[in-house]
């Protein structure tokens, strides 16, 4: 969802495929160069500067003589920036008419591009290398499990497919199905948490509007994005009825516990007192008020969360209040 929401620019690809990725990135701005030597000078930068090993791929049945990208022997978070500015340097070192030295000179610089990495999705969710721990990214995003708000059993999906030639035929039309499989899957109300570290992504960020426009997409894609397994199956299109967006000055809190005894029917209900309960204790007994809290909601089952923030908002009023706080806040603490 974040590739609709952000410019591809300021997000991040993961691949083994970094050669092939680079070398787009090269002949894109010069589709002229010959591309055996293209591929030879982007593995060098990637592998003599940037210190990413590189392996040949395993070889497929029937493929032919044509040169094959290296790949890197691990996936690699790497944003789109950094394959821009590391396709400058590979057309400077073909260019210099000595890749090798030229690239062993600039090795530093070559470093410092991969190293400082500001997509908003690297910076969000993360970046370890084994291999080189100076190109590791620190999280500033952590994302819990969803569980049941009530207690759940586990349910069954029989399926069968016929086939329609043999059903058609006088003479097999009781033979049976053709196929047949069982799908585990179970109905209930949903408690989703996440938390970002907004600090620690304008950190990595260096921008206060870049890290407010990336909490707000956070929020959006985290509330509104839908798994896509088994969608064709149970048409799992549901938006959530209930989000509660709090912005403290103190620590992340997690108000799972509210959930540890299964809510009983009517569970959107019984789940939002619950879960209101919870948030007030903890901001009474631990002094850990938010400095801001807005309410999503949908229904009369879930008003008891108005009480968290004096009303309800609206989708796009929510996202708007969190990006210009945010902006506001880390512009103050700059000051």
């Amino acid at each position: 969802m974040f590739r609709d929401l952000l410019d591809p620019k300021d997000l991040g690809i993961r691949t083994k495929r970094v050669v092939e990725v680079l070398v787009e990135h090269v002949l894109d701005k010069n589709p002229q160069l010959d591309h055996d030597v293209v591929i030879d000078a982007a593995g060098q930068v990637l592998k003599g500067g940037a210190g990413i090993k590189l392996a040949a791929p395993r070889a497929k049945k029937d493929a032919d003589n044509e040169k094959r990208f290296e790949q890197s022997t691990y996936l690699l978070f790497l944003g789109n920036r950094q394959y821009d500015k590391l396709s400058d340097i590979v057309l400077d070192a073909i260019e210099s008419g000595d890749v090798k030295a030229f690239v062993a000179k600039s090795k530093k610089d070559i470093k410092k591009i991969v190293a400082d990495d500001r997509s908003m999705d690297v910076a969000l969710f993360g970046r370890m290398v084994a291999d080189d721990t100076d190109l590791n990214v620190d999280a500033s995003a952590q994302v819990a499990h969803a569980i049941s708000v009530q207690a759940v059993d586990p349910e069954s999906d029989f399926f069968t497919a016929v086939d329609d030639v043999k059903q058609d035929s006088e003479e097999e039309g009781d033979s049976g199905a053709a196929m047949l499989g069982e799908v585990e899957f179970n109905a209930a109300t949903f408690y989703r948490y996440a938390n970002v570290d907004v600090n620690r992504l304008d950190d990595t960020l260096g921008d206060a509007d870049a890290t407010a426009k990336a909490v707000r997409s956070f929020v959006e894609a985290f509330s509104e994005s839908m798994p896509q397994g088994k969608i064709n199956s149970f048409a799992h299109g549901t938006l959530p009825e209930l989000i509660v967006v709090n912005v403290r000055d103190s620590q992340a809190v997690n108000l799972v516990g509210a959930f540890e005894r299964p809510v009983r029917p009517d569970y959107v209900e019984n789940a939002t007192k619950a879960l209101v309960t919870r948030q007030q204790e903890f901001d009474k007994v631990y002094g850990i008020a938010p400095v801001k809290t807005w309410v999503v909601r949908i229904g009369e089952d879930t008003k008891a969360a108005d009480s968290l923030a004096g009303g309800s908002s609206s989708m796009r009023e929510m996202l708007d209040g969190v990006q210009e706080l945010i902006s506001a806040r880390i512009a103050q603490e700059q000051e």
